[in-house]
């Protein structure tokens, strides 16, 4: 049995852009640990800053947005056993 359009019909494709808030290349970032008073004064200055785990970067988003990166977490973890917090 085949299906057959009434004359004049068509078939149409709903192809929808789907858009997000994140910015391009987003999802290959993260939350990094950095000393509070480094991590204020770059966001001021516009000065790197170095992670724990070695990245350096000028800081100028909103780290909320990003998962924490893994190797700071280890780092952390390993710096102060049984303490959950202390993310910077």
């Amino acid at each position: 049995m085949s299906t057959q359009l009434t004359p004049g019909a068509e078939t149409v494709v709903d192809e929808r852009t789907q858009t997000s808030p994140a910015e391009p290349g987003d999802h290959e970032r993260f939350s990094h640990y950095v000393p509070k008073d480094k991590l204020t004064e770059a966001m001021v200055m516009g000065t790197p800053v170095v992670a724990l785990c070695g990245k350096v970067w000028v800081p100028s988003r909103d780290p909320q947005r990003f998962p924490v990166c893994p190797e700071c977490k280890e780092i952390w973890d390993s710096l102060n056993p049984g303490d959950e917090g202390g993310e910077e």
